[in-house]
């Protein structure tokens, strides 16, 4: 062969391997590509598939929520009746007893026994089964409604023995004390205004309570200790309306 002939044929050779090689890869590539497209589909359609699950896990969770948050929204509206009704009931009790204590001060006459009402029977009598709301809802009622003091004595000093640990606690305390006063019993008063005093500091009851101690000491004649009493007062709830009453009653000793 010369030397025509070989680069003639070498030439025919190569474009040969060339054809194959260009003819070749594409088929190759395009499989693979194939192959992964149908992989990322797959794996694509699981993602969307897992998902809508979690969406709708989700929503079933949110709806849950919603409701319960719904329910505890009535419960809550609930209870804030039920508070705004026994707050409502305390501001006549303090109302009415509070008017009965002042009266008093002023005549220096104060009733040996409070008479239950005409029309009323002292002998009625009420079950031992209550709980500690309708216990306390009970003593303030007799004040409130039946006007049956005496009564509401009894009840006070019932639930006070029975619920020591109660949030009701320093109120009944307070307004057993002031039943106590308006009886003409001081000393127990005094008794019952000192516990709250002492044992609760943080009770919105403490200022009336000082105040209530000061006014048993100006009705048991102790000049001394009722105005350093009412200048406690003072001196520790000066925006309070009890700070008022403690001045004017203060002025009214020290005159």
């Amino acid at each position: 062969m010369n030397k025509t002939h070989f680069l003639i044929a070498t030439a025919l050779v190569a474009s040969s391997f060339t054809v194959l090689g260009a003819t070749s890869a594409p088929v190759l590539e395009l499989g693979a590509d194939a192959s992964t497209s149908a992989k990322q589909l797959a794996t694509l359609e699981r993602k969307l598939d897992a998902r809508n699950k979690a969406q709708i896990v989700m929503q079933r969770q949110l709806d849950d929520l919603q409701n319960e948050v719904n329910e505890l929204r009535g419960v809550t509206e609930l209870h804030a009746h039920q508070l705004n009704q026994v707050l409502e009931r305390q501001r006549e009790l303090y109302q009415e007893l509070d008017r009965r204590v002042n009266e008093a001060l002023k005549t220096n006459k104060v009733p040996t026994t409070i008479v239950a009402p005409e029309g009323t029977d002292s002998t009625v009598t009420y079950s031992s089964n209550l709980s500690e709301n309708e216990s306390y809802d009970r003593a303030v009622n007799l004040v409130l409604k039946d006007k049956r003091y005496q009564q509401a004595i009894v009840e006070f000093k019932s639930f006070n023995q029975k619920y020591p640990q109660s949030t009701y606690a320093p109120n009944a305390h307070y307004w057993l004390g002031q039943l106590l006063f308006n009886k003409g019993d001081f000393k127990q008063a005094g008794n019952e205004f000192k516990i709250v005093v002492e044992q609760y500091k943080d009770s919105s009851k403490r200022s009336d309570s000082m105040l209530k101690l000061a006014a048993v000491a100006q009705k048991e004649g102790e000049k001394a200790k009722a105005i350093s009493l009412y200048k406690a007062v003072i001196a520790q709830y000066a925006d309070s309306s009890s700070a008022q009453l403690a001045q004017a009653r203060l002025d009214g000793l020290t005159q």
